[in-house]
């Protein structure tokens, strides 16, 4: 882009990272809650499965086991016993994943980050920063999410000729 002023070109990159930040939020927003969702009902599966044993006692699994022709009431316990340790490791996973990538943390610094860069393109459309220093509030606002890839823009092709 030849004819381009730096304020220009300064927008377009300003408007570009904001895209990318806002692709990166709209995958990594759902993701975080589909974790948290797990991890919570899994969690209250577990509880689930151990409440009838843990408050019924053994005159629960007698029951629960006559009922469903199980023969053996230690079955019921084994089974409610295996379904609760799945759930509880299902749990772990999904609470441990979200933590050891801290999801919570990136998308709130590149939410900060987006709106900064928003309030930067005003003040830049307005000319109420001199350049030098929306250049340095750039860098500076995008040094904080440093896990979001900038993605510049494809170049538009040129369109091809319906022969």
């Amino acid at each position: 882009m030849p004819n381009e002023t730096n304020s220009q070109q300064l927008l377009r990159r300003i408007k570009n990272r904001r895209r990318t930040l806002d692709a990166y939020l709209k995958a990594a927003k759902p993701r975080a809650e589909r974790l948290t969702y797990v991890c919570v009902i899994s969690s209250a599966l577990a509880a689930s499965l151990m409440a009838g044993p843990a408050i019924g006692g053994q005159r629960f699994t007698n029951r629960v086991a006559l009922s469903l022709d199980l023969g053996q009431p230690s079955l019921v316990w084994q089974i409610l016993c295996s379904l609760a340790m799945v759930a509880s490791v299902i749990a772990a996973i999904s609470a441990n994943l979200s933590k050891s990538k801290d999801a919570e943390a990136r998308i709130v610094s590149a939410e900060a980050c987006s709106a900064e860069l928003e309030g930067l393109q005003a003040m830049v459309e307005f000319r109420q920063v001199s350049l030098e220093e929306a250049v340095a509030l750039y860098q500076q606002y995008i040094t904080r999410v440093p896990f979001v890839p900038e993605q510049l823009p494809r170049k538009e092709q040129p369109a091809r000729r319906k022969n």
